[in-house]
């Protein structure tokens, strides 16, 4: 009778004991207390990274929860992290949620970060997404592949130097580029000393310089008062001016008429235009005129006459002389 009480109080005492251990354990693991109500969150990222249930749950660095349960939607594309966080700190729905890691190589967890911490707080059961984790591996990838571009850059680079080396730095191309500097600084020198000559000049023949530009402002003056007397005479006889030009028009008009008229045969000029005949006449006329003008300027008006009386003698004796 007695070792059967001793059994019994031996195996409450280990029951007692586990019972004080088991509290201790979850009060004291990453989990949530058995005495502290919870309400539940549902997170949906792209990626978990390296979180595991049981994770911490932080806000501003105080553990307010955990992760409870970490589900793969059916598609394969998106995760479904259940985070259970105690009643006592309310999370509002424009907080972030962001996997982060503790440390380098530490556990990951999930970090809520408030904003403006503006109601409603979020309910049981609420809906929210979080940010994909840091993914060191893939940075690593990427890096990668941006080293091996750089590499292939600068293999071009390295492949355009030589090009450049073979083509333009050849030296050929550097003979002629010394012989060019060369060139430049004579025509530097020159063109220094060219300066000096003309600065000398006109320090020599200042005064002639300043004399020259006093005529040339004088005479630019003076074509400024020209041109100021031709317009105020323009604007003084512009009825006058237009005057004359109309005559001119009508006179040049009247030309026309009259070459017209000559090319169409009217009046005596037009006639004798049109007639060969008269014109022969009128041509024998003018040789005639000029015969007799010739003469009068050789001879005079007395020489003619007596040029023309003994040619009439002549011409009778010759007459009776053919009678007899």
């Amino acid at each position: 009778m007695e070792k059967s009480r001793l059994e019994i109080k031996v195996g409450l005492f280990v029951f007692i004991c586990l019972a004080l251990l088991g509290v201790l354990m979850v009060q004291f693991s990453k989990g949530t207390s058995l005495f502290r109500g919870t309400y539940n969150v549902n997170l949906h990222t792209e990626n978990v990274g390296g979180l595991k249930t049981q994770a911490a749950v932080l806000l501003a660095g105080v553990q307010v929860g955990s992760v409870q349960k970490i589900d793969l939607a059916p598609d394969g594309r998106s995760v479904t992290i259940q985070l259970q966080i105690y009643k006592n700190f309310p999370i509002y729905h424009d907080a972030k949620f962001v996997i982060e890691q503790a440390g380098f190589l530490g556990d990951q967890f999930v970090s809520i970060i408030p904003t403006t911490n503006n109601p409603p707080a979020l309910a049981d059961g609420a809906e929210v997404e979080c940010q994909k984790p840091f993914n060191l591996q893939q940075v690593a990838r990427d890096a990668a592949g941006f080293i091996q571009r750089i590499d292939e850059t600068a293999k071009k680079l390295d492949a355009s130097v030589t090009d450049l080396r073979s083509q333009v730095l050849n030296a050929q191309t550097l003979s002629s580029f010394g012989t060019s500097i060369t060139n430049m600084k004579m025509f530097t020198e020159q063109a220094l000393d060219t300066i000096k000559d003309i600065n000398a000049i006109v320090n020599t023949n200042g005064a002639q310089v300043g004399f020259a530009v006093s005529n040339a402002v004088v005479f630019s003056e003076g074509l400024t008062h020209l041109a100021n007397s031709a317009q105020s005479v323009l604007d003084s006889n512009s009825v006058t001016i237009s005057t004359a030009t109309k005559n001119i028009a009508e006179t040049t008009e009247t030309f026309k008429r009259l070459a017209e008229n000559l090319q169409a045969g009217k009046g005596l000029a037009g006639t004798i235009l049109q007639n060969p005949e008269l014109a022969t006449n009128v041509q024998a006329i003018a040789a005639n005129l000029a015969v007799t003008s010739s003469n009068l300027n050789r001879l005079g008006l007395w020489g003619i006459l007596w040029s023309h009386k003994t040619s009439v003698g002549d011409t009778n004796r010759a007459n009776a002389t053919k009678q007899k």
